[in-house]
């Protein structure tokens, strides 16, 4: 039997957690996520470690996430090879998956629905689109929202280069990418 003073003691450690993946910021590990993306495979970002990686939340219903889109996806194309990895999770709701599976048709990187996480230290997404990029050490090197720069090939070049391997390199060293918020 649960005593009050048990419950609140649950409550405030469930909300310090919660506050935990929501203050994850540049320079701090990345939080877990472990999801089924929508063809079955399954998507384990620490086990990614070794890897760049790109993590966008978005939705069906948001302009600004589908228009990054297209720049998001060229970006994979283009990097994939040289160990470029990524995942768009859709926050639409499950009885809109027919809906995310036309928009996934029109995309190369893999997709998953965010009611599909088995493990989410990302949490719900207060705001959309919202793009995370993580080194291969599995620090967060910068994380793109509305409020901030939008996700261009620019900005992806400018942040995500620098952390890829077999890089070309010209002498100039660079700082840790900013985070872009």
């Amino acid at each position: 039997m649960w005593s009050a003073g048990a419950g609140v003691g649950v409550a405030t450690i469930l909300c310090l957690a919660a506050l935990a993946f929501a203050s994850a910021s540049v320079g701090d590990a990345a939080p877990a996520l472990v999801v089924s993306e929508l063809d079955g495979q399954a998507f384990d970002l620490g086990a990614l470690r070794g890897k760049v990686v790109i993590v966008n939340f978005w939705a069906t219903w948001c302009p600004p996430c589908r228009a990054e889109m297209p720049a998001l996806n060229a970006f994979y194309q283009r990097n994939h090879s040289r160990g470029l990895e990524m995942i768009g999770v859709s926050a639409d709701r499950s009885r809109h998956r027919s809906d995310v599976i036309k928009v996934a048709q029109s995309i190369t990187y893999p997709v998953a629905m965010l009611d599909d996480a088995n493990t989410n230290g990302f949490g719900a997404p207060a705001e959309l689109p919202v793009t995370y990029v993580i080194d291969g050490e599995g620090l967060l090197r910068a994380k793109f929202t509305p409020d901030s720069e939008v996700v261009t090939e620019e900005n992806l070049n400018q942040v995500v280069l620098p952390l890829l391997p077999n890089r070309s390199t010209s002498g100039v060293t660079r700082e840790m990418p900013r985070e872009i918020q």
